[in-house]
């Protein structure tokens, strides 16, 4: 197992061992994001190193911030320098989101508000993926956003002007969504508040109320008022769940394994993936540590099981969508069948995941029925190892490569290279996990 592009991945012995996850992507962007608007310098432990949060990062560099790396007894630490509310300087060139949905949907919220002009793009995938259901609310309070495709589509030219506020009520639940708005809502003279249909990812109301940001939870209004500046500050980031869903569902199908995955984030809004694996039969055991930045976290063991199949949809699906690929594997070593429904959005995610996850576990020799919503897998415990295409998709690389490691004769991966997106140091972990000893 190794490569930058195509690998194979062939069959193992039990994985076994203890793996620190690294940082939350989530997490980390959001950090980025408020420290560069703080006054003052902020201190970000844990941080991800991702292509996806290097986008983040490098948006604020073009707009004057200053961010510095180092390590903090072998941990990863960004020095952000933020310079306040007021602070951002216009950029002299686009500002490229890479492969990033968050960095653009988050950024077309702040840049809104702020006094210049600014263009976001991004690679081919991210400018398939809509952006309307994000430009519909700021265009509300007063946001001139232009985009290709009838509005729809990146590249996004954002005039920056005074924004109003605004009482929104969300049509789906989109944490990219709320934190877009509440993003905006900083530099809003007055209240901008945002109504959810349901619980999604919390992280950036989370992180406002460690920055002592003036924000309010009421039921399902969140509140935010503008015009306050606030001091950096110090966070720590808990390892990414998302992440660590790959190692729980390697570790609950490869008889013998027992792996234990420390400093792992349990927000409730994200822990989805441990329900969904418990409901299978998984063997997961949870020992919760202190809570980082608001954030509660634990540390996860996890040994081989036998899954049973299960039915996924509304809230429990909509919570656990990123980790789709991942779940779709173990339902192909569980017993019986397991449904996904009320799951279009994967459609539109860094690839169709749907489509993606149905052909590859069609060509290792598994049923598998799609629908326009979702799809149904079939238990079969005899996989065959075949070529898999990626679509650049890293949670869907990351996925094969683990069903490679049951598969007779091996997966071989189209591309490698995508995991860097989101986990730079997978295969590394892995391969510590195989090793003997």
């Amino acid at each position: 197992m190794s490569g930058d592009t195509q690998s194979s991945v062939t069959k193992i012995n039990p994985l076994r061992g203890e793996i620190l996850i690294p940082g939350d992507k989530s997490i980390t962007h959001r950090a980025i994001i408020l420290s560069a608007l703080a006054q003052g310098p902020s201190r970000i432990l844990g941080y991800l190193p991702s292509e996806d949060c290097e986008a983040t990062l490098r948006a604020f560099k073009t707009m004057g911030i200053r961010i510095s790396s180092e390590s903090e007894g072998g941990i990863p630490c960004l020095v952000v320098h933020g310079k306040g509310l007021q602070g951002l300087a216009e950029p002299e060139n686009v500002i490229d989101c890479g492969n990033s949905g968050t960095t653009m949907r988050l950024m077309t919220g702040l840049l809104s508000a702020q006094p210049f002009f600014s263009v976001l793009t991004g690679d081919a995938s991210l400018r398939l993926r809509p952006m309307a259901r994000v430009m519909k609310p700021i265009r509300e309070m007063g946001g001139e956003i232009h985009a290709r495709a009838n509005g729809n589509k990146a590249p996004l030219a954002i005039s920056g002007t005074a924004l109003s506020p605004i009482e929104y009520k969300l049509p789906i639940a989109s944490a990219q969504v709320k934190s877009a708005i509440l993003l905006a809502g900083l530099r809003v003279s007055g209240t901008t508040t945002v109504i959810e249909p349901g619980p999604c990812r919390d992280h950036t109301e989370r992180m406002f109320q460690s920055f002592g940001i003036s924000f309010k939870k009421e039921g399902n209004a969140l509140s935010v008022s503008g015009g306050a500046d606030f001091a950096g500050r110090t966070i720590e980031v808990p390892g990414d769940i998302s992440s660590a869903a790959f190692f729980l569902v390697a570790g609950s199908i490869i008889p013998g394994s027992e792996i234990k995955l420390c400093n792992v984030g349990v927000n409730p809004t994200r822990a989805a993936v441990l329900n969904i694996l418990k409901k299978m039969g998984a063997d997961i055991d949870l020992a919760l540590r202190k809570t980082t930045g608001n954030e509660p976290v634990a540390d996860l063991k996890v040994r081989a099981a036998p899954l049973k199949g299960c039915v996924v949809e509304g809230a429990l699906m909509t919570a656990a969508l990123d980790e789709f690929p991942i779940l779709c594997i173990a339902a192909a070593r569980a017993e019986g069948r397991t449904v996904f429904r009320e799951a279009a959005e994967l459609r539109v995610k860094e690839s169709d995941r749907i489509e993606m996850m149905a052909s590859a576990l069609s060509g290792m020799g598994i049923a598998v029925e799609t629908f326009p919503d979702g799809m149904a897998i079939t238990g079969n415990p005899k996989w065959k190892g075949v070529f898999c295409k990626t679509a650049g998709d890293h949670r869907i690389a990351m996925s094969l490569v683990i069903a490679g490691l049951l598969a007779e004769g091996g997966n071989q991966i189209d591309d490698m290279a995508c995991i860097k997106t989101s986990f730079p140091d997978f295969m590394n972990l892995l391969l510590g996990l195989t090793k003997p000893g």
